[in-house]
């Protein structure tokens, strides 16, 4: 029979977590990484930057949280302190990483750029601008997935090189080269970007 220092030692502990519980961990811990990185996810029809990839999978951990909640049919010992922690940490972090990302790409636009390049390599191209300046990056997926920025230009005058048709993509047989053309007084630094789906 438990004795009552038993069942006090007990509720302190709390009860080993579930796997529903380890996976929204592992959602949110992932959330926190992918908050704070420049990850876009191509899939057909659309670019997804890396707050929106974070808030997803946040989201993902959230409803397994409660989801897990609502299963209880009766009242159960919490989950241990440290385990709660476990899952709070990173999905504050997420959530900040995914606020964050998201203020910063407030008038990003991203786009995906023809021709396609060989086994279905395409150059994505996100381009913002803030104050005076514009800036931009070149990723490189096949088809669709995950991709990271491959390399990055400044342009003044919140220059849009992409976006106002200055650019020139051309595909050899394994890789292409992303030409950015500006203006006189306004230049793109540097003009040249390689696309290469490896």
């Amino acid at each position: 029979m438990e004795t009552e220092a038993q069942a006090a030692q007990g509720r302190l502990r709390g009860v080993p977590p579930d796997r529903a519980f380890l996976f929204a961990v592992l959602c949110a811990v992932l959330a926190a990484v992918v908050g704070w990185t420049e990850l876009i996810l191509v899939v057909p029809g659309w670019v997804l930057p890396h707050w929106a990839v974070a808030g997803i999978v946040l989201l993902a951990a959230v409803a397994l949280r409660i989801g897990r909640l609502a299963r209880r049919r009766r009242p159960a010992r919490a989950v241990a302190g440290w385990w709660w922690a476990a899952f709070t940490l990173p999905a504050v972090v997420a959530a900040a990483g995914i606020g964050l990302g998201g203020v910063g790409d407030l008038g990003a636009e991203y786009r995906v750029l023809d021709p396609a390049g060989p086994g279905g390599c395409r150059a994505v191209v996100r381009e913002n601008a803030f104050l005076v300046i514009g800036d931009g990056s070149v990723y490189a997926v096949r088809g669709f997935g995950f991709a990271l920025p491959g390399s990055s230009w400044i342009a003044d005058d919140n220059a849009r090189p992409v976006a106002a048709g200055d650019y020139e993509l051309t595909w050899g047989d394994r890789s292409g080269v992303l030409t950015l053309h500006g203006r006189e007084t306004d230049p793109v630094t540097p003009a040249l970007h390689g696309v290469d789906c490896g």
